[in-house]
């Protein structure tokens, strides 16, 4: 509908200059620039050359989203932009940018959760998300669950990783198995060809007594690597497809098995799973086995807006103009730690409409 919110989404909180442009709940461009290759050789993301890669790539992506969306700068609702958490220097990138669009074209400027918009991505694929919806949310950097209530305003989170994220046990235990960098696509790869109940692999924090919703893959990594390690030791051929298996298998398992028992004890019933990880295709699985059986409605995007991209920020953005949320100010700054339980930046929202630049980029 013609009505409907446009807003352009930017996302620099890690490695990917990711510009979106979504109108409603209907996606029309999510334009990527990844500089993962860049960070290949150092087996994991450097955030200075992270952040000179946003800036290089800024101008020409959100070009090519304006572009692919077939709309005019000038016609945007509003400007979205991640203000964390992430990698300080990367996020500084993107909301430099955001301000200055905002102000050069006297549009709103919506500073946005990452984590949030993680979840708010999934209503350009399966439409509005039901409220209360629970999501788990799993990348290098966040294994968590989270309640939300109204995305654009209560986010509550239920639990999270005491120590290392799925996504980065996954690409530590890659680099043991000299697999490269990033370590989800291979293991997950790997593992299909594999048996995953070859080794028994520990599940951590799922005792009587462990937090019923936290997460730990700190032990589960290092059990691998000594597996690993001692098999190297004693001259054996390491078994590549059954380790990642059994691996994949011991992260999967943990994270639907506390998912589920979420949603029971919150009387929930749609699950939404996303972030990077949740492009794990045993996790899919497993996850879709297990809410079935439990009554549970599961909600995953498609893999490509599982992973950072500005089409999720744009989401959130699109959502907070449709609910008429303050705008974001002058002030808006980065936040590589901002809690999920602030979902939008308000800031001061004294917006300077009356510099009204809109011949400056059409």
């Amino acid at each position: 509908m013609a009505d409907e919110p446009l807003v352009l989404g930017i996302e620099t909180s890690c490695d990917e200059t990711g510009v979106g442009v979504v109108r409603g709940t209907t996606l029309l461009a999510d334009a990527v620039a990844s500089s993962v290759d860049e960070h290949a050789r150092f087996g994991g993301v450097v955030p200075e050359v992270a952040s000179r890669a946003h800036l290089e790539a800024m101008v020409p992506t959100i070009d090519r989203a304006l572009k692919e969306a077939g709309v005019r700068a000038k016609d945007l609702d509003g400007i979205a932009v991640t203000a964390g958490p992430g990698l300080a220097g990367a996020l500084l990138v993107g909301v430099s940018a955001a301000k200055a669009y905002a102000y050069a074209l006297g549009k709103p400027l919506y500073g946005v959760n990452h984590l949030a918009s993680h979840i708010c991505v999934d209503q350009l694929e399966h439409g509005p998300l039901p409220e209360p919806t629970m999501a788990l949310l799993v990348s290098g950097g966040h294994s968590s669950l989270l309640l939300s209530t109204d995305i654009t305003s209560d986010v509550r989170p239920m639990g999270s990783t005491i120590d290392d994220a799925a996504g980065e046990a996954f690409d530590k235990i890659a680099r043991v198995l000299n697999l490269g960098f990033p370590g989800g696509p291979v293991i997950d790869r790997y593992a299909r060809e594999g048996d995953p109940e070859a080794i028994a692999f520990p599940r951590g924090l799922t005792g009587p007594r462990d937090p019923a919703y936290d997460f730990s893959f700190s032990g589960l990594k290092t059990a691998v690597a000594r597996w690993i390690e001692a098999r190297r030791a004693a001259g054996e051929e390491v078994p590549v497809r059954d380790v990642s298996a059994s691996f994949q298998e011991a992260v999967v398992d943990v994270l639907t098995r506390k998912a589920v028992r979420a949603c029971k004890d919150e009387g929930v019933d749609h699950l939404m799973i996303g972030g990077g990880v949740a492009a794990n295709s045993r996790l899919r699985a497993l996850a879709q086995e297990r809410c079935e059986a439990a009554g549970i409605r599961l909600r995953v995007p498609r893999p490509k807006l599982c992973t950072d991209n500005g089409a999720m920020v744009a989401a959130l953005g699109a959502e907070m103009v449709a609910r008429n949320r303050s705008a974001s100010g002058w002030d808006l700054s980065a936040d590589s730690s901002l809690p999920v339980t602030d979902p939008h930046v308000p800031g001061n929202h004294d917006h300077v409409h009356e510099v009204s630049k809109e011949n400056l980029y059409s």
